[in-house]
């Protein structure tokens, strides 16, 4: 693999899967389940390609060391439906705002997984509030 396979994440086997399986008007908890599908493969190709993360430098202590693994969020698989001309520009517009309003309406991260609810550390029971 070249070396800039290390800052890669979008393969060609995934955008073919993405393409084959992509249809307008999917359901938001189906796309989801491709985000997964597609995360999956990520994380196969680069550990059977022996692709690890980048090196960074901290600016501010100096140390070094590899960056986390890459993962795809739905926003990410959205929005390359039309960077990899899957779907129209417009189509995804559309889609990222849904996108947006389900995920604050059913408290969901980045990835679609119910977000953990954190409590005060003297466990009071109330939750944090950021």
């Amino acid at each position: 693999m070249p070396a800039s396979a290390a800052q890669r994440v979008w393969f060609p086997e995934m955008i073919e899967k993405l393409r084959a399986v992509w249809k307008a008007g999917v359901s938001l908890v189906s796309l989801i389940e491709l985000r997964d599908v597609l995360d999956s493969m990520l994380c196969r190709i680069r550990s059977t390609g022996g692709i690890r993360p980048p090196v960074f430098k901290r600016p501010v202590c100096g140390k070094t060391g590899r960056g986390a693994e890459p993962k795809i969020s739905v926003r990410a698989m959205i929005l390359s439906l039309a960077r990899f001309g899957i779907a129209k520009a417009e189509e995804t517009r559309i889609l990222d705002r849904e996108w947006t309003n389900f995920r604050k309406q059913n408290q969901l991260d980045l990835y679609g997984k119910v977000m953990a609810n954190e409590f005060c550390a003297d466990d009071c029971g109330h939750p944090n509030v950021r």
